[in-house]
């Protein structure tokens, strides 16, 4: 049991630790090597949890992934309507990225062109976006004749912005940015009875 909690504990460390240099470096620049000296072990005990550079990044995908589906289904959870879920699950993945390295990492490595993505996280970010839209049309809450998809592109275009400029700017992912964001777009998508029940800083987060 006590072999057990280290190995459990020394992969997390190896998976926070090249989340950082994957941030700091980027994946073609990052070496094994730094990531065992940012995790404090031998190269020995990482090539014992990873078999090589891909490996450990997948790993850190994974881990982002369960941290911002974690996020999504604890709003989704508390949901008051479609339309205040999204708004609120754009503040919840803010405040990952700016709270988690890992899941910044997770989203860096989305988009490095030298290594091959095995979770694609902007993609489900499009997906659960989609999926809120859907069930908002479904509740009548969105303005009549709007474009779904057109709105879809909207909001993922902006809040996946927001990420990419966050990374040099943790302002970019504040709340009053959000806030701000959603009181410009609330009144292009929300039907009037949805709009006064909204509220653009996010509930719960």
């Amino acid at each position: 049991m006590i072999k057990q909690e280290r190995a459990v504990r020394t992969r997390r460390a190896l998976i926070e630790s090249a989340a950082r240099v994957f941030g700091r470096r980027g994946y073609a620049e990052a070496t094994l090597s730094m990531i065992s000296v940012g995790a404090g072990v031998s190269p020995g005990a990482l090539h014992f949890h990873f078999e090589n550079k891909a490996a450990v990044a997948a790993a850190v995908e994974a881990a982002a992934a369960r941290a911002l589906r974690s996020a999504a289904r604890e709003v989704y959870a508390r949901r008051t309507s479609a339309l205040q879920a999204l708004a609120d699950s754009s503040h919840a993945l803010a405040g990952l990225l700016l709270s988690d390295t890992v899941a910044r990492a997770g989203f860096q490595l989305s988009r490095e062109p030298t290594y091959p993505s095995s979770y694609a996280l902007p993609g489900e970010w499009h997906e659960y976006v989609h999926r809120l839209l859907a069930e908002a049309a479904h509740e009548d809450a969105l303005l009549p004749g709007l474009n779904r998809q057109s709105v879809a592109t909207t909001v993922v275009a902006a809040t996946l912005g927001f990420e990419v400029l966050g990374r040099d700017d943790p302002q970019w992912l504040a709340p009053r940015t959000l806030a701000g964001f959603w009181r410009v777009v609330m009144p292009c998508l929300a039907a009037p009875a949805t709009l006064r029940s909204m509220g653009a800083a996010g509930r719960g987060s």
